[in-house]
């Protein structure tokens, strides 16, 4: 059974919709004149098993050589083993069996191949799709993982909002980002993640995004994230492919707007429209302690204690005497059962010498919080 036609006239979501609803084992063919591009998604019962494009075709060894998790020597063995030898087994396989690679890695690689393929083929509006229905008899031997299509989907819905937000900064990948000029009299330390680090140790001004990712092994979806987060910091600076430097408008003004709307729609118990004006906050400003103390504050009144612990403690690596980070986070890890260390979080806050007269007048909520928690932690309760 074949189902093809235009994209116009069947959006690639959909089409993946179908695919997954009805259960279709298959390939699906998909191309684009206007991008001079093709890729070909495999489905087994519904699930994407394996993916590849034309634009960027990488074989299992080729990307793990690539992003630099095997030697070549690695990849040279196994294939001798599989080519001379005879061994059976599936390249992957074998480089996790010589101890090249672990079987965790192995996956991970195996599905980022397969999403960033995905994900490439679902921002294309125009083109040609072509679902073959049948046994995957030309499916490449790595065809080892299963992807649900929903999870997909809500991924690529993620990712076409956030480069939303991004996109009149980073209008495309072939943005070239070059390190900022140190401040005059600027002694501060930089709090990055590790992945930010890696990006930033890699900028030398001639590299864009695109280069970036094939250079780390990562999407250039999560490199372009990371680029906007160094130049919202003033760390990086973004210039043309023809060398013209983007001029950065002040977010200043855009922070202490969205800012406002969070607060105002955290005072109606908006929870959503809070998160959702915060969060733009947060990609303008995402080294600004205040920012991620109010996501903090967002998720812990939505009853979501993971998620404001994350961002919690975010605001305090920005800012380790940020007494209500420290407060709160004591009632977020509550939230989760975990008694001591919001015992510990509320020790640290009473022992700041930074806190306002607002915060002083939680001593006494704090001090009935730390004797609840002190008891629920000695019955044996998770702490």
């Amino acid at each position: 059974m074949a189902i093809e036609g235009p994209l116009r006239e069947l959006g690639i979501h959909d089409v993946f919709q179908l695919l997954d609803l009805s259960r279709k084992t298959g390939a699906l063919r998909v191309t684009s004149e206007l991008r001079h591009n093709a890729g070909v998604v495999h489905f087994l019962d519904g699930a994407v098993i394996y993916a590849e494009i034309h634009s960027n075709p990488h074989p299992l060894g080729g990307l793990l050589l690539r992003t630099g998790r095997i030697t070549e020597a690695d990849l040279e063995r196994a294939r001798d083993m599989q080519q001379r030898q005879g061994d059976k087994r599936r390249l992957g396989e074998i480089l996790v069996a010589i101890g090249a690679i672990t079987q965790r890695e192995l996956q991970r690689q195996l599905r980022f191949q397969i999403e960033e393929v995905v994900f490439e083929v679902m921002s294309w509006n125009e083109g040609y799709f072509s679902f073959t229905e049948g046994e995957l008899a030309n499916a490449p031997a790595e065809a080892t993982v299963r992807i649900p299509v929903e999870a997909l989907l809500m991924e690529g819905a993620r990712r076409i909002d956030e480069w939303s937000r991004i996109e009149s900064r980073i209008p495309h990948v072939g943005i070239i980002p070059t390190l900022a000029p140190t401040p005059e009299g600027s002694e501060g330390e930089l709090d990055l993640l590790p992945p930010e680090w890696e990006v930033l140790a890699l900028i030398d001004g001639t590299r864009d995004i695109r280069a970036l990712a094939k250079e780390l092994g990562r999407s250039e979806f999560d490199i372009a994230k990371t680029v906007f987060g160094l130049e919202s910091a003033g760390v990086a600076m973004l210039i043309e492919p023809g060398g013209q430097r983007r001029s950065r408008p002040s977010a200043a003004s855009d922070v202490t707007e969205q800012l406002g709307r969070a607060e105002e729609a955290l005072g109606r118990k908006d929870f959503e429209a809070a998160r959702a004006a915060a969060g733009q906050a947060a990609n303008l400003q995402p080294h600004d302690p205040a920012v991620h103390l109010l996501l903090g504050r967002i998720h812990l009144a939505a009853g979501r204690p993971p998620a404001a612990v994350e961002e919690l403690r975010r605001a305090l690596r920005l800012n380790p005497v940020c007494a209500p980070a420290h407060r709160l986070l004591g009632f977020a890890l509550v939230g989760l059962g975990r008694f001591r260390e919001a015992m510990d979080s509320w020790e640290q806050w009473e022992g700041l010498a930074s806190r306002t007269e607002g915060e002083e007048a939680y001593l006494d909520e704090v001090k009935r919080a730390r004797d609840a928690a002190q008891v629920l932690a000695g019955t044996g309760a998770r702490g």
